[in-house]
């Protein structure tokens, strides 16, 4: 799939093209995490939560989701992003960020957190999101310090720019 010509639309988390990629994404957090590390949101949790949510299709396949939640007025956090493992490889998951933080600087925020597992499955997902500009950083809103976590950062420039982690 070229990520150029995939539509990343807004989309309920409940919708039932996508509650399968959810699903699974939910799974595999709860598989590779002890159950009190756990932070992955359900279709229910994201709605509940106000959550921005958005899909890449294949067809009526959901092979692509992310979430953006406000924080704060300036603060948003990265929730449920996951690509569809035969999806990968091919810039789905840059497109997806690249759209969450688009909606971010139109909500006017200007920094993006995310939390993610500090165990070998997330390296992966940890490098990915050093290779876009996020750093680690304490536990933010209601996270607790946790050996099972990995918390990360970016800024974002309010003229639409970025300000990637570590620069100036």
């Amino acid at each position: 799939m070229d990520p150029l010509s995939s539509e990343i639309r807004a989309v309920l988390p409940n919708d039932p093209d996508v509650v399968p990629l959810l699903e699974h994404h939910v799974s595999l957090m709860r598989a590779s995490s002890p159950s009190c590390s756990v932070h992955a949101m359900d279709a229910d949790r994201l709605l509940k939560e106000n959550v921005a949510f958005f899909a890449a299709f294949e067809g009526t396949v959901a092979v692509a989701i992310g979430g953006l939640k406000r924080l704060s007025g300036d603060h948003g956090e990265i929730k449920s992003m996951h690509v569809a493992e035969a999806s990968r490889g091919c810039g789905l998951a840059r497109a997806m960020l690249a759209r969450l933080l688009e909606v971010a600087r139109v909500q006017g925020l200007e920094r993006i957190s995310l939390e993610t597992g500090s165990q070998d499955a997330f390296a992966p997902a940890r490098a990915f999101y050093a290779r876009e500009g996020f750093a680690p950083c304490p536990p933010f809103a209601d996270y607790e310090p946790d050996p099972n976590s990995v918390f990360m950062t970016r800024m974002l420039s309010p003229r639409g720019g970025d300000m990637r982690a570590g620069t100036t």
